[in-house]
């Protein structure tokens, strides 16, 4: 009942999200057929090049006929390319959440051991480091960062490539060369985000009569924290890892930019400067049908690492 009653609210939240992208592409100014064909166009070619995209049929009949290929696999054809958007859109797609999961990696195999760490030793000076550390890492841009890896990894030390992509299939090695810079780009500042929440969420369980009964019945610290803390620490940790993978989502536009990385973001940035709007009102959707599955995935997760809070959502 639980997951069918999420699964509604995706569905109207899904709705409502594809009325607000259509409206907003609609209030653009400018005409796609006249940037396709160009500002010395006759009005009669820019009329028939605007049958040919549909611009001139009914709103209504637009959005039904955008939404329905949307259902369907159907994404239309870009305006300027007279590709199909579809496979586009799959393959950008692909590239950024390749990023994105290293990313994502990075951020949880750094953020957890040392925000559990800052905790354990909150009142001393290596934990207090720790906690410097982090703080420093919040107030670096992703792409700021990036800049910095490419100067010393790829320019000083000639480590690495300094952008650049190669798929997985073509060459495994290079593909994990041209992953590793935009990876660290992206995760370490996040992993610095998450750092600040492992803290404050392990430092609540530290504090806890359950823990310090488990310790009193004879558990070690160590184990007592692994064993009977870390899942209820994990809970709000959970909320943020799901915040910080739209940010990620987000923050991929310009790492790809920065690296550049052929991902979802370049697309977007290409067709918003070429105004072919019916490939940017694609992406924008694609963006919020993830961050919104996204979101319906971490409540279900909340009732398996707490199945006390499944009662109260």
């Amino acid at each position: 009942m639980v997951v069918l009653r999420r699964l509604a609210g995706l569905a109207l939240a899904l709705f409502v999200s594809s009325l607000l992208v259509f409206a907003f592409m609609q209030v653009l100014p400018g005409d796609p057929a006249r940037v396709a064909l160009g500002l010395n166009a006759g009005e009669e070619a820019v009329a028939r090049l605007r049958a040919d995209f549909g611009l001139d049929a009914p709103l209504t009949e637009r959005y039904t006929e955008w939404v329905g290929g949307l259902l369907t696999g159907d994404f239309g054809t870009s305006y300027l390319s007279r590709m199909p958007i579809g496979p586009q859109i799959a393959d950008r797609f692909g590239v950024t959440a390749w990023l994105v999961a290293a990313a994502m990696l990075v951020a949880v195999v750094i953020a957890v051991p040392a925000g559990t760490f800052a905790a354990w030793r909150h009142r001393r000076p290596s934990g207090v480091l720790v906690s410097a550390a982090s703080q420093i890492g919040m107030a670096i841009p992703s792409f700021l960062a990036g800049i910095l890896l490419i100067t010393l990894f790829a320019v000083h030390l000639r480590w690495l490539p300094a952008g650049g992509w190669t798929a997985p299939v073509l060459d495994p090695i290079a593909f994990v060369r041209s992953l590793i810079l935009p990876a660290l780009a992206l995760g370490l500042v996040q992993a610095a985000v998450l750092t600040r929440y492992v803290r404050s969420a392990v430092l609540d369980v530290l504090r806890e009569d359950y823990l310090r009964t488990a310790r009193a019945k004879g558990l070690r610290p160590v184990p007592a924290l692994v064993r009977h803390g870390l899942r209820n620490a994990s809970i709000p940790v959970v909320t943020v890892l799901a915040l910080q993978l739209t940010t990620m989502l987000v923050g991929a536009v310009v790492v790809e930019r920065v690296f550049v990385v052929p991902g979802l973001g370049s697309l977007l940035l290409d067709a918003v400067a070429a105004r072919d709007l019916l490939v940017v009102q694609n992406v924008v959707m694609v963006l919020v049908v993830a961050v919104l599955v996204v979101n319906l995935v971490v409540e279900l997760l909340y009732a398996m690492l707490d199945p006390r809070l499944s009662g109260r959502r």
